[in-house]
């Protein structure tokens, strides 16, 4: 299958891209598989492409990832945050928070 050209962004783009990310994950508002895919679409990169080059994984998994089918390890949740300075953790809701629906 032929990969679809794709338009040429400037560096500022893809940091409003990136912060734009950095923010909806903040904001609790994508899945795994959500930021995952945004996450290689940033870079400009097919699934195969990123799962061998960056993540070091195999593509399959990937796919399983980014449809939210997949039960990623630790270990693969790191390897795919850290291209984008993400870390794995523990994250309490809003409505957990002290203070928080008060």
């Amino acid at each position: 299958m032929p990969r679809r050209a794709t338009k040429k962004r400037t560096p500022e783009e893809i940091r409003r891209e990136k912060e734009a990310l950095y923010a909806d994950i903040d904001a609790g508002l994508l899945t795994i598989g959500q930021a995952t895919r945004r996450m290689r679409k940033i870079v400009g990169l097919t699934q195969t492409e990123y799962a061998e080059k960056i993540l070091k994984i195999y593509p399959r998994v990937l796919m399983e990832i980014e449809r939210d089918r997949g039960n990623p390890t630790l270990e693969t949740l790191e390897k795919i945050a850290r291209p984008f300075g993400l870390k794995v953790g523990f994250v309490a809701k809003k409505s957990h928070l002290p203070g928080a629906g008060e």
